[in-house]
């Protein structure tokens, strides 16, 4: 009897290291469940993909030892050496393999477009984007998502967010409504790239528009050129003067959309615009910008700039 008794737990044993044990994937390895996959064509795809010994065995073996939830269809990463027990629990709880499109802050809806279309295992075809509908982060997806779904949850992203941050404004802002506070964000998104400087750029183009002075932000008249491109060389002198519903060399007030897709904290920074009484702003030549009240000031700062690109040998 003792015997028979060691015999049984021997079996038990070795039953639990099948189960439980590593399991024979020697890298990892990518799987799809396809929808409506019973448990039965799931192990047959485990077997061929090499992430199970036997299908049959993992089959006996779910059944005698795992639990009766329903696996989930989808892409699923099984990392090397993954156990069958743990397999079956990834494949129950729908751990799918997700993806990853990336919208960086100041990307033009032309550029959503484009990352959106060249994103591998997405499908379907999409319109570009009005411009300053998505916002910009990372977005995660599924094999065989549909772009379009991708692009809504962007766009719901955007609206969620700027409604969120128009309640919490601070009073006296000079904008009227969050269209305008997306447009002069996108601004702001497009005249700097430091952190630190958003709310001051913000500020200077609110006491702009207080005070009706043209806002003169160079991406304005870019924009109709490129959809947010680079330019890509030195702009002509007729574009920099050409009359159009953007350009903010020739016109008062905010262009008339945004130019760009901004981020949260060029929103918050339009919102909650630094207390200054500075209408110029110029590069400094580290990557920042000066910032001026008068004329006068800002002119000097303009040769200053001057100097340090002739001393570069950019002029």
């Amino acid at each position: 009897m003792l015997v028979g008794i060691l015999v049984l737990v021997a079996l038990g044993m070795g039953v639990l290291q099948l189960w439980g044990g590593a399991g024979p994937a020697k890298q990892n390895l990518t799987v799809m469940i396809p929808d409506g996959a019973s448990l039965s064509r799931a192990a047959t795809e485990l077997e061929k993909a090499g992430a199970i010994g036997s299908a049959r065995q993992f089959l006996v073996l779910a059944k005698l030892l795992g639990s009766k939830d329903a696996i989930k269809a989808g892409e699923y990463r099984v990392p090397a050496h993954l156990s069958q027990s743990d397999i079956l629990k990834m494949m129950q709880g729908g751990r799918t393999l997700q993806r990853f499109v990336t919208i960086p802050e100041g990307t033009p809806s032309i550029l959503v477009y484009e990352t959106l279309m060249k994103a591998p295992q997405l499908t379907g075809e999409i319109q570009v984007p009005v411009e300053g509908t998505v916002l910009p982060d990372s977005y995660a997806y599924n094999r065989g998502d549909t772009r379009q779904s991708v692009l809504d949850r962007m766009q719901k992203a955007m609206a969620n967010y700027l409604a969120k941050a128009w309640e919490a404004r601070k009073p006296g802002i000079a904008v009227n409504d969050p269209r305008d506070a997306l447009t002069l964000a996108s601004i702001v998104e497009k005249e700097t790239g430091k952190p630190e400087e958003r709310r001051t750029v913000a500020a200077v183009y609110s006491n702009r528009l207080r005070q009706n002075m043209m806002l003169q932000a160079d991406p304005t008249f870019i924009y109709p050129i490129t959809k947010g491109k680079p330019l890509g060389r030195r702009p002509l002198l007729s574009e920099v003067h050409a009359k159009n519903a953007y350009n903010t060399y020739e016109k008062t007030g905010l262009p008339i959309g945004p130019i760009t897709n901004p981020g949260r904290a060029s929103i918050d920074a339009v919102l909650d615009p630094a207390t200054s009484s500075a209408l110029y702003f110029v590069a400094d030549g580290t990557g920042g910008h000066v910032f001026a009240d008068t004329l006068e000031q800002h002119n000097a700062n303009v040769q200053k700039w001057y100097a340090i690109r002739r001393a570069r040998g950019e002029m």
